[in-house]
C-alpha cells in the first residue's frame, strides 16, 4: 500500500519534493492556492522545467497525486510538509503570513500522530515560537501526538549536476520524537539525511549556506570594480586563483545578486541579530554592494557607448532571469537593470528564450528575436544572462557594441567591440 504525505505550497520546493516522493511510490496530496497551477497539474502537465511533465502525468492517471485547494484533504497523510514562500517585506523584514496561514488553515485539519516539517527558509526559532504555537492550537501535544519537524530546502533550480534527491538533507525536530520521526520520512527518499540537534540549528544551517554565498557573490562583485579600475581581468585572476586545491572557492561577478534565497535569507539572519541587539556589518555591506552593480552596469555601458546619456539609444538586453538555463526572475538584476535603462529613456529590447513577457514599472516587454537585425540595430547588446541557447557567435559578428557581464564570449571572436565587466580597460577590443 502506497503511503501517503501532503506537501502545502506547489512552488519551486514544493512540486520537485512532490516529484520525488512520487518517484518512490508515495502517493501525494498537493495543496495550493493559485488556481492555474491546480489545473496545470490536473492536466498532468509541470510549470517547472526541473520536474517533467511525465512524472506528473503518470501519477495523476494513477491516482497517486492530487491537487486542491482544499486543507481537509490533509487528513489522510503521515506527514505535511510546508513548502510555502517567506518573502520580506518592503521593509526588509521577514514576511512569514504565508507561513502563519498555512499553519492556521492546517490546524483545524490535524490527526493525531501526524508529522509536519518546515521547509521554508526561516530565521532561528521560527519552527518552535511561530510553528507549534499554531499547530497546537488542535488540542493536539508536540513530541506526544504531535510531531514537527524542520529541514531545510536546498534546491538549486536548473542544476543539472546535484538532483534533488542526491543532495544531503539536514533534518531536525522540535523534540527527539519529532527528529527521529523527520529522519525516517526523508531517509525513504534521499540518498543521505544529517540530523541536528535542533530546529534552530537547523535553520541556521539554511541561513549559513545563502549568507555565505550572498556575503562572496558581493565581495567578488566590488572585486570584480577594482579589477576594472586596475585595468586587470578579474575573469582570469579567478582562473588562476582556482588553481589552488586547497583555501579557495570561486565566485564569479554579475551584474548583481537574484533568486528567492540568496537576496532574502540573509536579511532574515540580520533581523534576528537585531532582535537581540546585534548586527551584521558584513551582510548590511553586501546588500549594498548587490544592490550597486545595475547602476555599475550602466555607468559601464554609458562609457562604452561614450555618451553620458542613453536617452534614444536602442540597448538589447539578453537574458532576464536570475541565473542561466532557468525560467525564473524572481529578484533578478537584469530586470533591476532594465528599469535603469528604461528610465535613462533607452529604447530597451530583450531576449530571453525562457521569458516570452515582462512587466517593466506598468509597461508590457514581449521578448524579441535573437536575429541578425536585431544585433546590427542595438547601438549596444548587454550579456545580462548567460543561457545556453544565446547565439553568442551571431552576436558577435553583427553588432558593433557588446557588454558581457559573464563573460559569456571568452575564448570567441567576431566583429563586435567587447566590452567585459571586470575585464579590465573599457577601449578594449
Amino acid at each position: 500500500m502506497s503511503r501517503t504525505i501532503a506537501i502545502i505550497g506547489l512552488g519551486y520546493v514544493g512540486l520537485p519534493l512532490a516529484a520525488a516522493f512520487l518517484e518512490k511510490q508515495y502517493s501525494v496530496i498537493g495543496i495550493d492556492l493559485d488556481q492555474d497551477k491546480i489545473r496545470s497539474l490536473k492536466r498532468g502537465q509541470s510549470y517547472i522545467a526541473d520536474v517533467a511533465d511525465e512524472v506528473i502525468e503518470n501519477a495523476v492517471q494513477q491516482g497517486r497525486l492530487s491537487v486542491s485547494n482544499d486543507f481537509s484533504n490533509i487528513k489522510s497523510a503521515e506527514c505535511i510538509i510546508i513548502c510555502v514562500p517567506t518573502p520580506l517585506t518592503k521593509e526588509h523584514v521577514p514576511d512569514l503570513s504565508f507561513l502563519t496561514d498555512a499553519a492556521k488553515s492546517l490546524k483545524d485539519h490535524l490527526q493525531p500522530d501526524q508529522l509536519v516539517t518546515l521547509e521554508s527558509s526561516t530565521y532561528p526559532g521560527t519552527t518552535r515560537e511561530v510553528l507549534l504555537p499554531l499547530l497546537e492550537q488542535s488540542g493536539l501535544t508536540t513530541g506526544k501526538n504531535l510531531f514537527i519537524g524542520f529541514s531545510p530546502e536546498r534546491v538549486d533550480p536548473g542544476n543539472e549536476e546535484f538532483p534533488l534527491t542526491g543532495i544531503p538533507k539536514i533534518v531536525s525536530g522540535v523534540t527527539e520524537n519529532c527528529a527521529n520521526r523527520t529522519e525516517q520520512l526523508y531517509q525513504t527518499v534521499f540518498s543521505k539525511v544529517i540530523k541536528v540537534s535542533s530546529t534552530d540549528t537547523a535553520e541556521m544551517t539554511k541561513l549559513l549556506e545563502n549568507t555565505f554565498r550572498f556575503v562572496n557573490i558581493s565581495f567578488i562583485n566590488e572585486f570584480a570594480v577594482l579589477c576594472d579600475k586596475l585595468n586587470i581581468n578579474v575573469w582570469e585572476v579567478v582562473e588562476a586563483a582556482s588553481s589552488k586545491p586547497f583555501g579557495y572557492t570561486a565566485f564569479y561577478p554579475g551584474p548583481g545578486i537574484g533568486g528567492h534565497c540568496i537576496p532574502v535569507d540573509p536579511h532574515y539572519l540580520q533581523w534576528k541579530t537585531q532582535q537581540i541587539g546585534g548586527s551584521s556589518s558584513f551582510i548590511e555591506l553586501s546588500s549594498r554592494i548587490n544592490e550597486s552593480m545595475p547602476a555599475y552596469v550602466l555607468s559601464k555601458v554609458k562609457e562604452a557607448i561614450g555618451h553620458d546619456e542613453l536617452k534614444g539609444r536602442r540597448i538589447l538586453v539578453l537574458g532576464v532571469t536570475f541565473k542561466k538555463n532557468v525560467a525564473d526572475v524572481r529578484g533578478s538584476s537584469s530586470i533591476e537593470l532594465i528599469r535603469l535603462l528604461v528610465r535613462e529613456g533607452a529604447k530597451v529590447l530583450y531576449y530571453d528564450p525562457y521569458i516570452k513577457e515582462l512587466d517593466i514599472e506598468g509597461v508590457a516587454l514581449q521578448s524579441t528575436q535573437a536575429s541578425e537585425s536585431e544585433f546590427r540595430l542595438a547601438d549596444c547588446v548587454i550579456i545580462a544572462t548567460d543561457h545556453r541557447e544565446l547565439p553568442l557567435l551571431e552576436v558577435l559578428e553583427y553588432s558593433r557594441l557588446v557588454f558581457d557581464t559573464r563573460n559569456a564570449t571568452a575564448g570567441l571572436a567576431g566583429k563586435a567591440k567587447v566590452i567585459v565587466l571586470g575585464g579590465g580597460r573599457i577601449d578594449q577590443a
